[in-house]
């Protein structure tokens, strides 16, 4: 079915079609064009690439991008097809090299948030914000001599938590191009730190709550839809008690006591593997919980006998 729009002829509204050739668009039942020669801002699809294969067909350019000093709209001379040769020794290499790009560095680091977010499956406003604060830092003091694979996993961590989707320091540190933890959460200190020197007040991180991992984490296990939402509400309950423990930890140790009770049990290996929570931190997280099962647990999930055969800590 197409889309629907006021005819004025038929004084109703109707059913349109768009004529992609002539960019009219035009009413099914009368045949009235209600707009002529739209704008097509959809991608350009057609190649024109008739040569070699590794040729890049696209005519055009990204879109603009208001974090670079010439919206990203800058032109690159690019190696003349079939030529031989250095290219930067010719005339055009010299003048592109004449040329440089003063954001050249920027755009390299925005490239390097991109790939560390399409690996993990984050969206684009998550890699936006990253883009955001990375330049904010960028700005106010030069990061020479910094760990640059460290500061740009912390802008992507910093943008996750802002954008209420966190991700622990360990999914991050897995896409950080050998970056560690601990460089990582240096890094992520600095940034706070120049981020709140320039706004003159403290930076806004958002809370972290154990359901926000828990999905992903159920997910990674390949548990059954009705052992996750008993796992969600359980985690809902686990905030009302003074557990004092993450709440990765918390999503983690409650995967464990939901799946002892189910018939598809999971190895503590398993889930330490999937939450990247050490066994011996979701042991001692099971311990403190373990008091009160009989209060996080959905009772339409496991009755009371069910309970009391839970291994005791």
């Amino acid at each position: 079915m197409g889309d629907f729009s006021y005819c004025p002829d038929c004084k109703k509204s109707t059913e349109v079609v768009f004529d992609h050739a002539a960019g009219d668009t035009v009413c099914v039942e009368c045949g009235l064009v209600l707009e002529a020669h739209s704008i097509d801002e959809t991608s350009e699809w057609r190649t024109f690439a008739n040569e070699g294969h590794d040729n890049d067909p696209v005519r055009v350019g990204g879109p603009t991008n208001p974090l670079l000093a010439d919206g990203g709209l800058s032109t690159v001379i690019a190696k003349p097809n079939g030529s031989s040769g250095d290219f930067l020794t010719s005339s055009l290499g010299r003048w592109q090299s004449r040329g440089s790009n003063p954001d050249r560095n920027l755009i390299q680091a925005f490239k390097s948030i991109a790939t560390m977010a399409d690996r993990l499956g984050l969206v684009s406003t998550i890699k936006d914000r990253a883009n955001e604060i990375y330049k904010k830092v960028e700005d106010q003091k030069p990061l020479r001599g910094r760990n640059q694979d460290a500061i740009l996993a912390a802008c992507l961590y910093i943008a996750c938590r802002q954008e209420d989707k966190p991700r622990t320091v360990k999914e991050i540190c897995s896409v950080a191009n050998g970056a560690t933890k601990k460089e990582i959460g240096r890094a992520k200190e600095f940034i706070v730190k120049q981020l709140e020197g320039e706004m003159g007040q403290s930076v806004e991180m958002g809370a972290i709550h154990a359901g926000d991992f828990l999905r992903r984490f159920c997910s990674h296990l390949g548990m059954d839809k009705q052992v996750v939402k008993a796992a969600q509400e359980a985690v809902l309950k686990s905030e009302e008690l003074d557990v004092r423990r993450s709440p990765i930890s918390i999503a983690a140790a409650i995967i464990y006591i939901i799946t002892q009770l189910s018939g598809d049990k999971k190895p503590l290996k398993d889930i330490s593997l999937a939450t990247g929570v050490a066994e011996g931190t979701i042991r001692n997280s099971y311990k403190d919980l373990y008091p009160h099962i009989s209060r996080i647990i959905p009772s339409w999930y496991a009755k009371e006998d069910d309970l009391k055969n839970l291994s005791n800590p």
